[in-house]
């Protein structure tokens, strides 16, 4: 796996560079060779975060952790990786994404074979500006919102960040 290395406000050492390779070298197993990590690198005033963002046959998985040190955040964010993985193991096999199975212990940790909706809602897309749908999104006290955007004309989606900002998802033609 290729792995790239982005540091924002974080001293990324050689050390911690060989350390993040070992410890991503667990993922090699799940993936093929042509796979590629993005590991981005914070330093914030809780501590530090650190973002897995993986790249494979079409599969795209993320992990975002904070911890009070690099390497702690390192280690959740590959649990929540490989938690993905695993969750999701047999529909990647069907598309022959990732590599089949090659340890028993997965077995332990249960597969979503089938996704269930339980709910179905359909509305009315109204016209209007960003401050307008983050303003509806707030009102109804939803942590997003799917509106046409009277500028552009196409459908998009805000969205409520975990660092109390907000998110616009803009389709790309």
């Amino acid at each position: 796996m290729k792995i790239k290395f982005n540091a924002r406000k974080y001293n990324l050492t050689e050390d911690v560079k060989a350390r993040f390779q070992k410890k991503l070298a667990k993922l090699d197993r799940f993936f093929y060779k042509d796979a590629e990590a993005t590991v981005t690198l914070y330093e914030e005033k809780v501590g530090e975060r650190v973002e897995i963002t993986v790249y494979g046959q079409g599969v795209i998985l993320r992990a975002e952790e904070t911890d009070k040190d690099a390497a702690c955040a390192l280690d959740k964010a590959l649990d929540v990786l490989i938690r993905q993985i695993r969750k999701n193991r047999t529909r990647l096999e069907k598309k022959k994404q990732i590599q089949p199975a090659a340890t028993p212990d997965e077995a332990l940790y249960e597969e979503e074979t089938e996704f269930k909706i339980s709910k179905v809602k359909k509305f009315v897309l109204t016209s209007m500006s960003v401050e307008e749908a983050i303003l509806q999104m707030n009102l109804l006290s939803h942590e997003f919102y799917l509106f046409k955007n009277a500028e552009t004309g196409v459908i998009n989606l805000v969205y409520k960040r975990k660092n109390n900002g907000y998110g616009l998802i803009e389709p790309v033609e």
